[in-house]
């Protein structure tokens, strides 16, 4: 069993909101993204999406874009991103999901040799937290992380590995500690998931090491519409 991951795909089945006003690289990118997907993943691999899933504002819109998934092979692993504006709760969420598309909330899910843990996380530059708000879903965002790292640690028997999810990436502007990458060294995870950056940005790494921790990039354009692989 292999681990690919690939986020932010910005699916908009239904409700057609045209991803190449952002750039050639979005140009027919669901097709390169499928025909990479055929070539590299087995119905015995799993693929983790790390938010931005679909444009859809209500659940019932986004069911559309999840059927989408159904094509393509291998169990999928979903995480809310900013932008999953259709993502309720998450037992209405699951209640929806086509057949081997999974979602973590708070928890953790356990395929194989693995368990897959995370949370959306949040902005971590104070300067850009304008408010109140921001402070309370980021602190909100904590309590979350942990709770899915503490489930995934109960599971963790037989050498089982953790893979965390995020959405956000966990370290700041600079590559240096946060918050977050503090708790997920406290939890001894070496090997986290992340999308949410796009465009053009100069320090950025599409595996970045921090503290013995790997970070692996996924939104889709930054990957080049390709799979990236974990394990």
């Amino acid at each position: 069993m292999k681990v690919f991951a690939i986020s932010d795909l910005h699916l908009s089945i239904n409700n057609s909101k045209p991803m190449d006003i952002f750039g050639p690289v979005w140009d027919n990118y669901l097709d390169s993204i499928v025909e990479d997907w055929n070539k590299k993943v087995t119905d015995e691999d799993v693929v983790l999406l790390a938010g931005d899933l679909s444009w859809a504002m209500k659940l019932e819109d986004a069911v559309v874009d999840l059927e989408f998934l159904t094509k393509l092979k291998g169990k999928k692993v979903l995480l809310r991103g900013n932008h999953d504006y259709w993502w309720s709760t998450i037992s209405k969420v699951r209640n929806v999901l086509p057949k081997n598309v999974y979602a973590i909330q708070n928890d953790c899910l356990e395929i194989g040799d693995y368990i897959f843990c995370g949370s959306r996380g949040w902005i971590v530059d104070e300067s850009k937290r304008t408010d109140a708000n921001d402070k309370k879903i980021f602190d909100r965002e904590l309590i979350r992380l942990e709770m899915s790292l503490t489930q995934a640690k109960q599971k963790q028997t037989n050498g089982k590995k953790i893979i965390c999810l995020m959405h956000y990436p966990p370290f700041d502007k600079n590559n240096q500690s946060t918050l977050f990458t503090d708790m997920i060294e406290r939890f001894e995870i070496d090997t986290v998931v992340y999308g949410h950056l796009h465009g053009k940005i100069s320090n950025v790494k599409e595996v970045l090491i921090l503290n013995g921790v790997k970070y692996y990039l996924t939104s889709c354009d930054m990957v080049k519409n390709k799979l990236v692989e974990i394990i």
